[in-house]
């Protein structure tokens, strides 16, 4: 139950498919492990490495039998190296649905992080329109507030009415 339930909170997993169709996770689990050999192999046929090691595998084979006595050669150069033709055909036949196979899982993958980077924009732009009605709000308000240059100027205004009413107490 528990190894369920750490597949269900794996970030490279879509939510949902940790469990097979009889709800016991075995299935998907299986399909999950092949889908990340698949993914190794595909990773690994495409490095320069792989193309390097695969020409010195066919220099190889074809030296020997172009080289070898005749009855050491294991694969005959006049049948034009059959052998290595089928190995070669059988890698390729291989190689181009594990490859798909890694892309249908890359595109799962990126599915689902669009899915989270939408949902992310989504809150983001709450958030933002939030506080640019609060930030509004903070205007409106600040604006019913006094400012300095309208206390100055209430207080000279008082100063001058006390100073005319000193003035007209004097006068008397």
């Amino acid at each position: 139950m528990a190894r369920a339930e750490r597949n269900d909170s794996r970030l490279d997993n879509p939510k949902g498919l940790s469990s097979g169709r009889w709800g016991t996770g075995r299935l998907f689990e299986r399909r999950d492990r092949f889908g990340r050999a698949t993914e190794v192999i595909a990773r690994a046929t495409g490095t320069p490495g792989f193309l390097i090691i695969l020409s010195v595998f066919v220099i190889a084979w074809i030296s020997y039998n172009t080289l070898a006595p005749e009855p050491l050669r294991f694969d005959s150069q006049a049948l034009g190296f059959t052998v290595l033709t089928l190995i070669l055909s059988l890698q390729a036949s291989y190689a181009a649905p594990l490859i798909l196979l890694a892309q249908n899982r890359q595109d799962d993958r990126d599915r689902v992080q669009i899915e989270q980077d939408r949902q992310r924009a989504e809150r983001n732009l709450a958030d933002t329109e939030y506080l640019a009605r609060e930030v509004v709000a903070l205007r409106l308000a600040m604006r019913d507030m006094a400012t300095k240059d309208f206390i100055r100027a209430e207080l000279r205004a008082l100063l001058e009415e006390l100073d005319a009413k000193d003035g007209e107490q004097d006068d008397k």
